[in-house]
């Protein structure tokens, strides 16, 4: 018998978090209005430091305001309840304690029944493994995960929660930064979009812009010309980027149409960039999870500078989309996915079935709860994808060449 519920977000920004919170809650607040939901502030950093929110009588009422914000109402961190270091470096715990056992003791003490956690992989087989846990000292907890990643990456799920809108709104924020072309001579603008392993979004950001594009009336008596305006490459980290190819090619559409635009992937050539950047003595920051502080990194600079010359572009502008589209609140696709997926997680708790809500590409895209064991993060864009290979064409780049595997 479920009384009680704890509801946590982590991880970066999706367009998605706040409506499936509010999912959550108008699900339960349907089906078992008499179950008690909290929410833990800053993800696993609120769970640790027994920090939440209690969903009262008036959030119930309203929880449907959540479906118009992005970001996070009860706040997000990253936190890995496995990396002791940097816990007791944040103050997190004490020298000497087991996180697991810290957040298993908080969670009986606040008789939690059900965790739900919002996140990507890590945030989701962090939860596995604290449920695993706690099963180890006769303590049930169930735990159901919902799929949060703009980057569209979580194996073996379809479609990640966020994603779509995150493209939307890369492709809106892609509207006024592309309209800089003319703002100096022979320009080159980069617009670097999030995804570290992953070229989805970034590929799904360019695609999107080019349907603006179509919709769109020109005017090139007078310089206003869908050339000028439209993507001239898209790289992403799965296909090969030749340099000194992609050159000679661009320095041909800079000398004909005044401007070049390129929709580069964050993670696009990243294992170049982190051995020189290392070859050259710096040290390459990295977060708790171990991944690569890319904004620390900028690629996108790394790329400008490869090509400035090359193109003989008398200006440079990079701009990243990255935190414009992970704040967005969903748009109608997303939240149509979000409520199909919030209304089988509560049915999940309810009868004490565990794992992480998703369309299963290795069972028929079915929506199911998906074992914990199979969820993996650094799922790869398919750059054989029929629209992909149809967009790169049709802006001069040809097919696309797989990078090779890691």
């Amino acid at each position: 018998m479920v009384k009680k519920v704890a509801i946590l977000t982590a991880g970066g920004f999706a367009p998605c978090l706040s409506s499936a919170i509010g999912g959550l809650i108008e699900r339960y607040t349907e089906v078992a209005p008499e179950v008690e939901i909290i929410a833990y502030r800053h993800g696993y950093q609120g769970l640790l430091q027994g920090d939440f929110l209690e969903v009262t009588d008036t959030v119930r009422k309203n929880a449907a305001l959540l479906h118009k914000f992005g970001g996070s109402p009860v706040g997000n961190s990253r936190v890995k309840l496995t990396n002791i270091k940097d816990l007791v470096k944040r103050g997190l715990v004490e020298q000497g304690a087991d996180p697991l056992k810290v957040a298993a003791d908080r969670l009986i003490a606040d008789g939690v029944d059900v965790l739900h956690t919002i996140g990507g992989d890590d945030t989701n087989t962090t939860a596995a493994d604290l449920a695993a846990f706690l099963a180890t000292n006769d303590y049930p907890l169930t735990v159901v995960g919902l799929p949060k990643t703009i980057d569209n990456d979580v194996i073996p799920i379809r479609q990640s929660l966020g994603a779509l809108t995150a493209a939307e709104q890369g492709s809106v924020f892609a509207e006024n930064v592309v309209a800089e072309h003319n703002s100096g001579s022979r320009m080159l603008i980069i617009h670097e979009v999030m995804g570290r392993h992953c070229g989805w979004l970034t590929a799904a950001t360019a695609a999107e812009y080019r349907k603006w594009l179509d919709t769109q009336e020109w005017l090139p008596e007078i310089g206003l010309s869908r050339e000028a305006w439209d993507v001239h490459a898209v790289y992403v980290p799965e296909a090969v980027i030749d340099i000194a190819a992609e050159g000679e090619r661009l320095k041909k559409i800079m000398d004909e149409v005044g401007n070049v635009t390129i929709f580069l992937s964050e993670g696009a050539g990243l294992d170049t960039i982190v051995e020189e950047t290392e070859a050259s003595g710096e040290t390459v920051p990295r977060d708790p999870f171990g991944h690569v502080k890319l904004d620390k990194l900028n690629p996108g600079k790394w790329f400008a500078d490869k090509f400035a010359t090359r193109l003989n572009a008398e200006k440079v502008m990079v701009q990243k989309s990255g935190y414009f589209a992970r704040s967005a609140a969903a748009n109608d696709a997303d939240l149509a996915l979000i409520k199909r997926f919030t209304d089988l997680a509560v049915d999940c708790a309810l009868r004490g079935e565990s794992g992480v809500i998703g369309e299963d590409e290795e069972a028929g895209d079915e929506l199911s709860a998906i074992a914990f064991d199979r969820i993996k993060g650094g799922k790869a864009f398919d750059i054989t994808t029929d629209w992909y290979v149809d967009m790169l064409k049709s802006t001069g780049q040809g097919t696309p060449k797989a990078a090779p595997a890691h």
